[in-house]
């Protein structure tokens, strides 16, 4: 899984700096960076998922190579 580094303190510095009281920059802080987390987990994929992905489009170039072969042989027997 990737990582995204959020820098929660210079976020909450950066708010206390605009005028917001410590204990809402801290809140602010901790869920936004719970929101990146989940986010995260559920919209990359993982290794798994991609690898599941390469065996089904490995079965599909498969299928269109003897769908081509079989097409071919189909064509030349009709004219040949």
């Amino acid at each position: 899984m990737a990582a995204i580094t959020f820098d929660t303190l210079r976020y909450v510095d950066k708010l206390k700096s605009a005028g917001s009281d410590d204990a809402l920059a801290r809140a602010q802080a901790e869920a936004l960076s719970t929101a990146i987390n989940e986010a995260m987990d559920t919209q990359l994929a993982k290794r798994t998922d991609i690898d599941r992905l390469e065996r089904e489009l490995l079965v599909i170039k498969w299928m269109a190579g003897f769908l081509v072969a079989g097409m071919t042989s189909l064509i030349m027997k009709a004219f040949l």
